[in-house]
């Protein structure tokens, strides 16, 4: 086992693999920003660095700089956590070229499936589902419209190194086709230094599946089940939950197996997820992402299973040391991401927490860094705090979550608490009646309800 950890990342994250790292005795250093003096997984490591300015560019994607914080500190591992570096196929062979080993997966599932094109082709040599759309990346426009007309609109462009939402655009025909394309490659281009796009078919009431892996060094994987990401907006997760509300126990088992033994197949190791859109009983695989996720969370509440610990002991060589049948579920859990952002407009507010207050009681837990006078700093992601809550049934879930959202305070900035209290009290979310675009649509009526006030 490691006997010191270097996280490379800040913020809930950082402070959630601090703590999985003081419960399994391994000693911690945090490396910061000149921003992230005062974070709190700062002031817990047991040593910290500070890497250079605010700009992630000169501080949490400094590469030397991290290597030579973990050398000088005597790390044996590092932890690139959620985000920054943690998808960077290159940093994680730098880090094991160094000397260190790499908390995730090897760099060649992380080259493969950053690339969505290359991801598309491995699992389909595996028998996996995937949305009809090209093989590859389209050359140029023309062929594009020709294939989008062949797979029949309404189609999406879609950056082929994308994330995030970004290079992602509709295209409902062939007029539109144009204009989607030609953002969607100028988008890609601005944010991945890769123009390439591709496309599929445009589910239009999708959901959004995704199943949580666990590969070790000894030909093991395991799926710990589903989460429904489906409320989201631009693409961005605004809750989760586990189980899906969509599946029943046949569909569940099936599409977990099946992800399980392609991972297996390709001898994944370490943390990973399977993500689909779900339809009319059908799952399409959309991508993998190759880390830890900011939604694990619900997955351990449900399974009982600390899922950052299993990723540290497996980047050590331990075996996982249990099969398929012996992960159970229990209950249901629901996560709300709490991001310092105005609730209508989702501009980023950051400022100085006054008056922290956060929910708790039984099945209650907050996953966050903040704390009452700290200055949420304005150069990184909006995320803030992770309100998570489990009941023995969803029914249980809902109304523990409706009373602690109600207790949750975060004085001084604006949050987005009064965005999930809204959304709890709709009659589609309580019945688990909603698709990916059933957020956007419900911010759409408000909106449009407003202007109908004014006049």
């Amino acid at each position: 086992m490691f006997e010191k950890v270097l996280i490379a990342n800040r913020g809930e994250i950082a402070l959630r693999i601090h703590r999985a790292c003081k419960e399994m005795g391994i000693a911690t250093v945090a490396v910061h920003s000149t921003a992230d003096a005062d974070a709190m997984h700062v002031r817990l490591a047991d040593e910290s660095v500070c890497i250079g300015p605010p700009m992630v560019r000169e501080s949490y994607l400094n590469i030397p700089a991290i290597l030579s914080a973990a050398s000088v500190t005597g790390a044996d591992a590092i932890h690139p956590g959620i985000g920054f570096m943690a998808e960077n196929a290159r940093f994680a062979e730098l880090v094991q070229e160094h000397g260190f080993s790499f908390i995730g997966p090897e760099p060649e599932h992380i080259r493969i499936m950053g690339d969505k094109v290359a991801a598309r082709r491995a699992v389909i040599e595996h028998d996996l589902p995937i949305v009809p759309g090209s093989d590859g990346a389209v050359p140029d426009m023309e062929a594009g419209r020709a294939l989008a007309r062949k797979i029949g609109y309404p189609v999406l462009v879609k950056a082929a190194a994308g994330g995030g939402g970004k290079g992602m655009k509709v295209a409902g025909d062939d007029k539109g086709f144009e204009e989607a394309f030609s953002l969607a490659k100028a988008e890609a281009g601005a944010a991945f230094g890769n123009d390439e796009v591709y496309i599929e078919k445009y589910l239009d009431r999708p959901r959004h599946i995704e199943i949580q892996l666990l590969g070790d060094h000894h030909g093991h994987c395991v799926h710990f089940g589903e989460r429904d990401c489906s409320i989201q907006r631009r693409h961005q997760k605004v809750v989760e939950e586990a189980p899906s509300p969509a599946l029943n126990a046949s569909a569940r088992d099936r599409i977990g197996r099946l992800a399980a033994r392609v991972a297996s197949d390709i001898g994944y190791r370490g943390l990973g997820t399977m993500e689909f859109l779900y339809q009319d009983g059908e799952f399409y695989f959309i991508e993998m992402n190759t880390r830890l996720q900011v939604e694990h969370t619900i997955s351990e509440m449900i399974t009982g299973v600390d899922l950052v610990r299993e990723q540290i002991r497996v980047a050590s060589g331990a075996p996982m040391g249990y099969a398929q049948d012996d992960i159970t579920f229990s209950g249901h859990a629901i996560e709300c991401r709490i991001n310092a952002e105005n609730p209508a407009t989702f501009t980023p507010r950051p400022g100085k927490v006054e008056n922290y207050h956060a929910p708790g009681g039984l099945g209650v837990r907050v996953d966050s860094a903040i704390y009452d006078g700290y200055m949420i700093p304005p150069y990184y992601d909006s995320l803030i705090a992770k309100l998570v809550v489990s009941g023995k049934n969803r029914n249980e879930a809902l109304l523990r979550l409706k009373r602690a959202l109600g207790e949750f305070v975060i004085g001084g900035v604006d949050t987005l608490l009064p965005l999930h209290e809204k959304i709890v009290a709709q009659p589609e979310f309580i019945d688990g009646n909603y698709d990916i675009h059933w957020l956007e649509k419900m911010l759409e009526v408000e909106v449009l309800g407003k202007v109908k006030d004014q006049e």
